[in-house]
């Protein structure tokens, strides 16, 4: 095996940040219906009794997401709608010899495809000013078809990217994962020209992978399989940081490591980590979440789980948590036109409260210079924490994940963090 190192995370410097654009995404992305007032909603009906017979690759009728125009139409959801775009890419090797491309890390999804000369020059072209980096399997001695096997993925605002399979060498950060199934995309909608990076890697389990007339594992799940990993390093970790007000321990720097524990992390932030079981049935990072705090005040959350999504950019709880935490936020207000809860820019750090959720028995808090996400209107700013509308579970992604350093553990099935900020350090939930 090839000496380890950090897979340095590149901040897209074209993705503009816009609150209500990322929050359609989610929607999309975790197909779930809002509880709050705003342009998008479900519309039609679905039978509940149909889909809980139906397994899960039989299609029930479903309600789809729509714009509700301010005339009350319903319309469509069109590409600038919503934010597609990745904010982080990492260099990813594949091939023999390796050819770099630069790739959206995502544990929500479990996919991973590339930008291929299998392409029509047209699109290979790109347009918007982006270039992108092209995977081609006839320069690589290692690559092999999968014959039969594709993909295809579709996106909320109706994009498209699909194509065959094949195996190859995947390095990450020095680990090879030898024979990973590799998405070759052949067609892509035109909203992919303009965003950043070459294509996706999914982190999640392969349940939820596209790639039919059978499914493939993930990068994470073949590390496993491989002999020349030690058991007690079958897994990933991920350090992702603010570049707003950054000390000068931490200068911004986000990265991601496969096969060991960064220990100068661990030394920096003097804890161990702390993990907690998964749950992968439903092919994500999941793990309990019983509780959170507000200014220490504890709100019990029985049986509520959440799962840690590198590819969201928000962190969504339920109705109740947004209420109780944008209540101890002066002028913190929800607007309808935003879909979301909005605070004024500038608000002082002290009047911030505290936030924390809860990983098993631990508490880990939320940066207080995250609970801002974006500028939405004069004097106001789009919350990083919003509304997981009607679904069962929160989806923790980045607003939360820039205050820990996340450890992925597939070997031993848990997920371990360690807190960045100073405050509610590995706490025990109260009772």
């Amino acid at each position: 095996m090839s000496e380890l190192t950090r897979i340095n995370v590149i901040p897209n410097p074209n993705f503009k940040k816009a609150g209500i654009k990322s929050y359609a995404s989610i929607l999309e992305k975790y197909n779930f219906a809002p509880t709050t007032e705003g342009p998008y909603q479900k519309v039609g009906k679905a039978s509940k009794g149909l889909k809980k017979l139906l397994k899960p690759k039989h299609k029930a009728p479903q309600t789809r997401l729509k714009k509700i125009e301010e005339n009350g139409k319903e319309g469509e959801i069109k590409a600038d709608d919503q934010q597609n775009d990745a904010l982080y890419i990492c260099p990813v090797q594949i091939g023999t010899p390796p050819q770099t491309l630069n790739l959206h890390f995502d544990t929500g999804s479990s996919d991973l495809w590339v930008w291929s000369t299998n392409l029509d020059t047209k699109t290979k072209a790109g347009g918007g000013g982006q270039k992108h980096q092209i995977f081609n399997p006839k320069k690589s001695s290692t690559y092999k078809k999968v014959s039969g096997s594709t993909w295809k993925i579709r996106y909320g605002d109706g994009s498209t990217a699909s194509g065959d399979v094949g195996t190859d060498n995947v390095t990450l950060g020095g680990l090879c994962v030898e024979n990973q199934a590799v998405e070759l995309a052949s067609k892509l909608s035109p909203q992919f020209t303009s965003g950043a990076g070459d294509g996706l890697l999914g982190l999640a389990f392969s349940q939820i992978n596209t790639v039919k007339p059978k499914q493939v594992a993930t990068p994470v799940e073949n590390m496993v399989l491989q002999s020349d990993i030690p058991k007690d390093k079958e897994l990933f970790t991920c350090y992702l940081g603010s570049w707003r007000d950054a000390d000068e321990e931490d200068k911004g720097e986000s990265f991601y490591t496969f096969g060991y524990i960064d220990e100068d992390v661990i030394k920096r932030c003097g804890t161990e980590p702390y993990y907690v079981p998964i749950d992968s049935s439903a092919g994500f990072w999941q793990f309990a979440s019983e509780s959170a705090t507000i200014n220490g005040q504890a709100i019990p959350r029985k049986g509520n789980t959440a799962i840690a999504d590198t590819g969201t950019t928000l962190a969504l709880v339920d109705d109740a948590l947004c209420t109780a935490f944008y209540g101890a936020i002066p002028g913190a207000t929800f607007d309808p036109s935003q879909q979301g809860w909005t605070f004024p820019i500038g608000t002082p750090v002290e009047k911030l409260p505290s936030l924390a959720f809860a990983v098993g028995d631990r508490l880990f808090e939320v940066q207080k210079e995250d609970y801002g996400f974006a500028e939405c209107a004069e004097g106001m700013q789009y919350g990083g924490i919003q509304s997981r509308g009607d679904l069962m579970f929160d989806i923790l992604g980045d607003t939360w994940l820039k205050a820990i350093y996340a450890i992925f553990d597939l070997g031993k099935r848990r997920f371990g963090v360690v807190q960045r900020v100073e405050g509610e350090q590995n706490i025990e939930v109260p009772q």
